[in-house]
């Protein structure tokens, strides 16, 4: 194996090593965010996506490299097998396709790999935050809980004292209108007592009259007995 292959083969189990590192379950997210928060991460940003591109393209072009190696050796594998050539050409054949084929795998799931750690450390990074955002909202939400329910407090408070209030201006104001019905039926009842004063004079007064005109029909009546009376003996006399 060449330089080359064995540094891209080394690069590839680094991927791996990483890539299982970041999966481990007792790791959280924020671990890694703070990780990533480094001050040596903010002085390499810079560079960091001219490094990806590079390394994708330094990929790229191993892995095409790979492609043509495993065609030219497949093709000429397929000649030599056909043919009868010796049997040590055959096999060296055999263990460049091989390598062909080897580089190919490492070259590829190297390309694969790398775009996948990409995508993971971002995948980590929004999930660190967005653990962040949710225990700010939790906090959030458990204040506004609070204050929700200390508001609902006060306007328990302030309907208390509404209601008192309201029971307070509604006995005022019964109190007011019962104090108008009596003060109408004290009126009331003095014109009943006046008229009732009127109607025992008026009764004081009928009574006297009829003593009167009993008294006066008496002595009409005593007057015209004697009269009568008299006209009786004054017959008697003229006979």
């Amino acid at each position: 194996m060449t330089i080359q292959w064995v540094a891209v083969a080394t690069f590839l189990y680094a991927e791996i090593g990483l890539i299982l590192l970041f999966c481990l379950p007792f790791i959280p997210p924020q671990r890694w965010q703070k990780i990533f928060s480094f001050n040596v991460w903010g002085k390499i940003a810079t560079f960091w996506n001219k490094a990806f591109l590079t390394i994708i393209i330094l990929l790229i072009v191993l892995f095409l490299d790979a492609v043509r190696e495993v065609r030219k050796y497949a093709s000429i594998h397929t000649i030599d097998k056909s043919s009868t050539s010796k049997l040590g050409a055959y096999e060296h054949t055999q263990m460049k396709l091989f390598r062909s084929q080897r580089n190919l795998y490492i070259s590829g799931f190297s390309l694969f790999f790398w775009l996948v750690l990409r995508r993971l450390v971002t995948l980590i990074t929004q999930l660190a935050k967005e653990l962040s955002n949710k225990g700010v909202l939790k906090s959030q939400a458990e204040n506004t809980n609070k204050a929700a329910k200390r508001f609902m407090e006060e306007n328990e408070k302030l309907k208390r004292v509404f209601n008192l209030f309201y029971e307070e201006h509604t006995l005022e104001t019964e109190n007011k209108k019962l104090v108008e019905d009596q003060e109408k039926l004290k009126a009331e009842l003095k014109k009943t007592l006046d008229a009732l004063y009127k109607a025992q004079s008026d009764v004081m007064t009928m009574k006297t009259q009829s003593e009167r005109l009993s008294k006066e029909y008496d002595r009409l009546l005593k007057e015209h007995s004697e009269l009568q009376n008299r006209l009786e003996r004054d017959n008697k006399k003229g006979l």
